[in-house]
């Protein structure tokens, strides 16, 4: 297996975590803030000031009911003072030690990093899932010519295997991009009120990142910097733009008039209400719908990064549609193209006769440049060959005929000349090469 493709999986982590959707629950979020408040006194007791003793009974006496979280919050206003009652009511006494020097973002900003270090290493992992997918695929159809269009019109020929190989390249790119944005927003911050670290030593925040995978935030004022979280969603966003893309090929490739591939169609599944004949590219149409939603959320990220002076919290509504619905909806899209190119149905036959649906037209490159190394100048080479294309087009003689009968052309170029420009071979005898440039061998 090439290198490129051993580097990729390499980002995947050996480790499982949970289902995406739980990540985002309160109650996972609430057990997050948890373990940052506790790591918070495990800190503090390193450095003398909380009692190791009362670390060991709120250790085991910490509990979380969201339901009476919820409650308190509907007096409170205010999560995280609410999520602080409900903690210190089962704590007791030692509640005294608990968010010691921190504001409200150390515990929420620090929570939602893991949230997302955790959902990234999901989402690495079904992207890869797809990926070798499109490999597998495109290996088995790296010779099936098939039509390449250009403005949805028969341009020059190519074969399957290279089509997919594109989307194999994008989500290459892909697991790059979403590692390195992922690296963005994997951060914390336990430096209080402005970000100045005014009641808290700086060793508090890094043992609490280092204890959950969290890098630091270099700088932040009450909350970490929301650049970087407009970074990851607008990565979302041209991932999902990438899937888009690829849902819409087949797609175009489903019409009726083209039919060359379709996404698979279960037993039982029905197209429409009143047509029974319908089967419809459903899933591809869902993932390129979707593939809006993220852009927006990627647009709504950016929105967040300008707020007044050290914070305010007109990011924090947007944050808690954004970030769940981004990462959950973009995972939802790799699973369904996942589950499309397993399951997609491919025709060889039709990708052949779609080929010669033109009679010829498509090899009218090869002509022209056979042309030119026969001494014409490019635009008069041109003019000869538009001039028996356009007669092809409106019916008759096949453009090869045509040309053949042409004594600008048949004093220039031999019948096994001309024939040569019609060779398919001239259209794949790069294709390994493209292959391995791409990491597919």
């Amino acid at each position: 297996m090439d290198a490129c493709y051993n580097k990729f999986s390499l980002m995947i982590p050996r480790y499982t975590p949970p289902d995406i959707g739980r990540i985002w629950t309160e109650e996972y979020r609430f057990q997050k803030m948890l373990e940052v408040e506790l790591l918070a006194c495990e800190a503090l007791s390193r450095l003398g000031i909380v009692p190791a003793a009362a670390v060991r009974r709120i250790r085991r006496k910490a509990k979380l009911d969201v339901q009476r979280i919820g409650k308190r919050e509907g007096r409170t206003r205010h999560d995280v003072v609410a999520f602080l009652e409900e903690l210190a009511h089962h704590v007791g006494p030692d509640a005294q030690y608990l968010h010691l020097g921190l504001t409200s973002s150390d515990a929420l900003d620090t929570a939602t990093g893991v949230q997302l270090k955790e959902s990234v290493a999901i989402l690495l992992r079904d992207l890869e899932k797809l990926r070798r997918a499109v490999r597998r695929k495109a290996i088995r159809y790296k010779q099936t010519v098939c039509m390449g269009r250009t403005h949805g019109v028969h341009a020059e020929p190519t074969t399957w295997g290279l089509k997919l190989a594109v989307s194999y390249a994008e989500l290459t790119r892909a697991l790059r991009l979403l590692s390195d944005a992922g690296k963005q927003v994997s951060v914390g911050k336990i430096s209080g009120a402005v970000g100045t670290y005014a009641h808290l030593n700086p060793a508090v925040e890094k043992y609490i990142c280092r204890k959950l995978g969290l890098t630091p935030a270099p700088i932040s004022t009450q909350v970490v910097p929301r650049d970087g979280y407009a970074v990851f969603l607008c990565a979302v966003a041209a991932v999902g733009g990438m899937l888009e893309r690829f849902a819409t090929e087949i797609r175009h490739l489903q019409r009726t008039e083209v039919l060359e591939a379709e996404e698979p169609f279960g037993q039982g599944q029905t197209g429409s209400s009143a047509m029974p004949h319908k089967r419809n590219p459903v899933a591809c149409e869902r993932v390129s719908g979707l593939a809006r939603l993220l852009r927006g959320y990627g647009v709504a990220s950016l929105e967040n990064i300008a707020l007044w002076h050290e914070r305010d919290i007109t990011h924090s509504s947007v944050e808690r549609v954004i970030l769940p619905d981004a990462v959950i909806v973009l995972d939802y899209m790799l699973l369904e193209m996942t589950r499309v190119v397993q399951g997609m149905k491919v025709y060889p036959q039709r990708m052949r006769s779609n080929v010669g649906l033109t009679r010829g037209l498509i090899f009218s490159e090869s002509v022209l440049l056979a042309l030119m190394k026969k001494g014409l100048t490019r635009v008069e080479a041109y003019k000869i060959v538009q001039r028996n294309a356009l007669a092809a087009w409106k019916g008759g003689a096949d453009f090869q005929t045509r040309l053949r009968a042409d004594r600008d052309v048949s004093t220039r170029l031999s019948r096994r000349e001309l024939e040569g420009c019609f060779d398919l071979k001239r259209h794949t005898k790069h294709v390994n090469f493209i292959f391995r440039r791409v990491g597919l061998s």
